[in-house]
């Protein structure tokens, strides 16, 4: 059994041989034997769609991200497609909650004051006290709930299908209007393409923050930049559509705003995790045991 990895680090079970692979060189000769492929974590798309025509025994892709949106057009029939539930759960829900706090308290304003060396204390609004509604409440939504946790919030959880304790999709319309605070976490799919739209964003009170560290696709651009500019709402973004933004892009300059380019799973968090996961995957590969994170076709 042959595995073509991009991470070091990977401890090997037996029976399994590893070629280290970083996605930006030549293909190793010896590949068409490879029966488990991870691309890395930047530029994966790229590295698979180069690699998948040479690997004819392949039969599974574990990805290093959360969201497959993009690789799943690139996975042949009868691969398995595999992401990194888990791995992101730390830095991701960081940076969720770390935008909402930068939003509310205008932190990116006391930047620039410090910048040009201006003492201006004043008064800004604050997380406490407010009720938080996370939409996607799956394993990186708990996560935000955790660290939550010590905030004094009201959580409300939705996801696409309702259980006990989290509210389905089809409730929204209901409890938009009490959200003070939003943060999106679903995957992209058809389905919630588009789902933050002019609609949505309207049900929400005045001065309510959006966050989204899911994808840029899932919030309508046009919408969110009427009601950034328009001063009603506050939002920080991780994620944008256009992605990456352009120069001389609206979102550059919206007010309320606070912009990170897509760095949510990016941090030293990532790295001992995924180790983890793929030594983990490749044992049960091995053992001809079920994967975990299986992608199915209900994504």
């Amino acid at each position: 059994m042959h595995a073509l990895i991009c991470i070091d680090g990977i401890t090997a079970p037996d029976g399994v041989r590893v070629t280290r692979w970083d996605g930006r060189s030549a293909l190793p000769d010896d590949v068409a034997d490879v029966g488990f492929l991870v691309p890395p974590y930047i530029r994966s798309t790229e590295t698979i769609a180069a690699a998948v025509p040479h690997l004819p025994a392949l039969q599974v892709v574990q990805t290093l991200s959360a969201g497959v949106d993009s690789f799943l057009p690139l996975v042949p029939d009868g691969v398995t497609l595999c992401n990194a539930k888990g791995v992101h759960d730390a830095s991701t829900a960081e940076l969720a909650v770390a935008l909402a706090l930068s939003a509310l308290r205008d932190l990116p304003a006391f930047a620039l004051a410090q910048d040009r060396g201006e003492w201006k204390p004043r008064s800004t609004r604050g997380l406490a006290d407010r009720r938080v509604l996370i939409l996607g409440y799956g394993s990186i939504g708990a996560a935000v709930e955790r660290r939550l946790a010590g905030f004094e919030v009201e959580v409300t959880r939705v996801a696409r299908r309702p259980r006990e304790g989290v509210h389905g999709l089809d409730e929204l319309p209901q409890l938009l209007p009490h959200a003070e605070v939003v943060i999106v976490l679903v995957p992209l799919t058809d389905a919630s393409r588009g789902l933050v739209d002019a609609e949505f964003l309207a049900a929400l009170p005045d001065g309510a923050v959006l966050v989204n560290v899911a994808r840029g696709p899932v919030v309508d651009t046009d919408a969110l930049l009427a009601e950034l500019q328009s001063g009603r709402l506050l939002a920080g973004l991780d994620v944008t559509e256009p992605e990456p933004l352009p120069a001389g892009h609206p979102l550059w300059s919206a007010p309320g705003l606070v912009l990170t380019p897509h760095v949510g799973g990016g941090t030293s968090a990532m790295h001992p995790r995924a180790q983890a996961l793929v030594t983990a995957q490749l044992a049960r590969w091995a053992a001809g045991e079920p994967l975990e994170n299986v992608i199915t076709g209900d994504y």
